[in-house]
C-alpha cells in the first residue's frame, strides 16, 4: 500500500511489516538484550580501564619515591641502578646536564619528553605521560634535587582485550538465550490470540456463529475476546431477526398473494370459456376489479414497509433543523388523499426539531393511517401538536374501539396484528417503522385511551431551539402563523 504521500516504505521496513508477530517480538527482545550488554560492556571497560590506570599510577609514584629517596641520599650521579631483571618497570635518571643513567641490559625508553625536561629543571614536581613509542609506555618523572627521576611500566592492555573477549562471550549467549526466552514468552503470550484466531476462521467457515471463543487471558486479550464475543451475539440476533422477517414476510404475503391468485385464476377461467360476461355482471366485475386494485395496493404497501424495515436503518438523510409542524402537515395531506373518506382536524403549533423529515414524515403518516383505519366515518382523526417544556409533543387521536389492554405491550412488535385487526388491510409494520424512527431520533412512542374512547398515540422527541433570523430568511423559511 503506498503512503499518503506516494513515497514507497523502505525496503527494511516492508521486511518488517511482513514479520509475524512472534518474529517480531523475538527480534526486539534479542536487540534489547545485545543493546544492553553492548552498553554494560562499554561502561564496565570504562570503569575497570580507569582503575587499572589508578593502581598503574600509584605504584609508578610509589616505586619512583623509593628511587628518589636513594638518589637524595646518594646522588643523582651515583645513586645505585641494579641490572635489569629482564621483566618489570624500568628506571632511568635524568642528570642535570640533561644526560641520563639506565640499569644495564635495561629496553631502551623513550627518548626525554620536553615536558619530563622542564620537571627535570625545576618547572614541575612531578609528571605522568603516555607514550606511543614502540609499544607504548607510561613514564611518570619525579623531581629530585637538581635533576629527576622516571619509572615506566609498558603499557598492558591485555585485561581489558581478555575481558572483552569474554563479555563478548557472554553478550552472544545472553543474545541466544533472550532469542528464546523472547520465543517462548511471544509463543505464551500469542497463545490466545492464536485460539482467538482458529475460532474465527471456524465461524468464517463454517458460519457458526453458536460457538462462542473462551474467555481467557487478561488485561487487552480478554477485552479482544469479549469484544468479539459481543460481536458474534450482535450477528447472532441479527441473523435471528433476518429469519423472523423472512418468516413473518412469508406468512403476511401469503394471504393477499393467495387471494389475488385466486381472483385472477377465476378471471382467466372465464375468460377462456366465453362466460366472463355472463358469469359475472358489471356490478360483480367493478368489485372483483376493486379487489383486485386493493390487493396489489396492500401488496405494494407490504413490500415497501419490508423494504424500510430490512435495510436496519432509518434513512440515508442527513439530520438537519426542521420545522416539526411542517412535516406534520405534509403528512396529513398526504394522509387525506390516500383516505379521503376520513377527516382529519389539525392543530399543531411551530416546534423546532433536529431530525430527517422524510422519516419522520414517513412515522407520522403510518401514526394516521392507523387512526384512520379505526376512526368512524363521521369522526375525525386529531392531530395535535405542541411543545411541552423541552419536548415536541405529537398525538394522534382516534374515536375507534380502542386498543385493548393485553394488546397494547405488543402494538410496536413487528407484524403484530390483534385479532379484531386481522379483517382491516394493513400489514403489522407500520406503528414498528413508528417506533424505529423515534427511537433513532432519542424520542419516545407511547399509546394510551383517547377520551373520545379510542387509540391515543403520543410522540415525545426532544425539541431544539429555533434559528436565528438570519438563517430563517436565508433558507427562505415561510414565517406565516398558523
Amino acid at each position: 500500500m503506498n503512503r499518503p504521500d506516494g513515497r514507497e516504505p523502505h525496503r527494511l521496513t516492508r521486511w518488517w511489516r511482513r514479520r509475524s508477530l512472534r518474529t517480531r517480538m523475538t527480534v526486539i527482545a534479542a536487540t534489547a538484550i545485545a543493546v544492553s550488554v553492548f552498553v554494560s560492556f562499554q561502561v564496565a571497560s570504562e570503569l575497570m580501564d580507569r582503575k587499572l590506570l589508578d593502581i598503574a599510577e600509584d605504584q609508578l609514584h610509589a616505586d619512583s619515591r623509593v628511587l628518589a629517596t636513594n638518589a637524595e641520599r646518594t646522588g643523582l650521579a651515583q645513586v645505585q641502578l641494579p641490572p635489569y631483571p629482564g621483566s618489570g618497570r624500568l628506571v632511568r635518571v635524568i642528570l642535570p646536564d640533561g644526560s641520563t643513567r639506565t640499569p644495564a641490559g635495561q629496553p631502551a625508553l623513550p627518548p626525554v619528553s620536553e615536558h619530563a625536561g622542564r620537571v627535570a629543571q625545576g618547572a614541575s614536581t612531578d609528571l605522568l605521560e603516555s607514550t606511543d613509542w614502540n609499544d607504548g609506555y607510561r613514564v611518570y618523572t619525579l623531581r629530585v634535587v637538581d635533576g629527576a627521576v622516571q619509572v615506566a611500566d609498558l603499557a598492558d592492555d591485555s585485561p581489558i582485550n581478555q575481558f572483552g573477549f569474554g563479555m563478548l562471550l557472554i553478550g552472544l549467549l545472553c543474545v541466544v538465550g533472550g532469542a528464546l526466552v523472547g520465543r517462548t514468552v511471544a509463543r505464551a503470550a500469542l497463545a490466545p490470540i492464536d485460539r482467538l484466531t482458529a475460532a474465527a476462521v471456524h465461524v468464517a467457515d463454517t458460519r457458526d456463529l453458536d460457538a462462542d471463543i473462551p474467555d481467557e487471558g487478561g488485561g487487552e486479550i480478554r477485552q479482544l475476546i469479549q469484544s468479539i464475543n459481543d460481536m458474534l451475539a450482535a450477528l447472532r440476533e441479527s441473523r435471528q431477526a433476518q429469519r423472523l422477517l423472512a418468516e413473518d414476510a412469508s406468512h403476511e404475503l401469503k394471504t393477499p398473494l393467495t387471494s389475488l391468485r385466486l381472483n385472477v385464476e377465476l378471471l382467466i377461467r372465464l375468460d377462456r370459456r366465453g362466460t366472463l360476461d355472463s358469469a359475472l355482471p358489471a356490478e360483480s366485475r367493478t368489485r372483483l376489479l376493486n379487489d383486485l386494485g386493493a390487493q396489489v395496493a396492500e401488496l405494494s404497501t407490504l413490500a415497501a414497509e419490508l423494504t424500510e424495515v430490512a435495510r436496519g436503518d432509518v434513512s440515508d438523510e442527513n439530520t438537519e433543523l426542521i420545522d416539526f409542524a411542517d412535516v406534520v402537515v405534509a403528512a396529513a395531506t398526504r394522509a387525506r388523499s390516500r383516505m379521503p373518506d376520513i377527516e382529519v382536524a389539525l392543530d399543531v403549533s411551530s416546534v423546532w426539531v433536529s431530525g430527517r423529515p422524510a422519516a419522520l414524515q414517513r412515522a407520522v403518516l403510518n401514526l394516521i393511517d392507523n387512526a384512520g383505519k379505526w376512526s368512524p366515518a363521521n369522526q375525525p382523526v386529531q392531530v395535535r401538536l405542541h411543545c411541552v417544556g423541552a419536548l415536541a409533543v405529537l398525538e394522534v387521536d382516534d374515536a375507534g374501539p380502542g386498543i385493548a389492554a393485553a394488546d397494547a405491550p405488543r402494538v410496536f412488535d413487528r407484524f403484530y396484528r390483534a385479532d379484531s385487526a386481522r379483517a382491516l388491510p394493513g400489514s403489522g409494520l407500520g406503528l414498528s417503522i413508528v417506533q424505529r424512527v423515534v427511537d433513532a431520533h432519542g424520542g419516545r412512542v407511547t399509546v394510551a385511551r383517547s377520551t373520545r374512547g379510542g387509540a391515543l398515540l403520543q410522540v415525545g422527541l426532544p425539541a431544539a431551539s429555533p434559528p436565528t433570523a438570519s438563517e430563517w430568511f436565508t433558507a427562505g423559511k415561510d414565517t406565516a402563523v398558523r
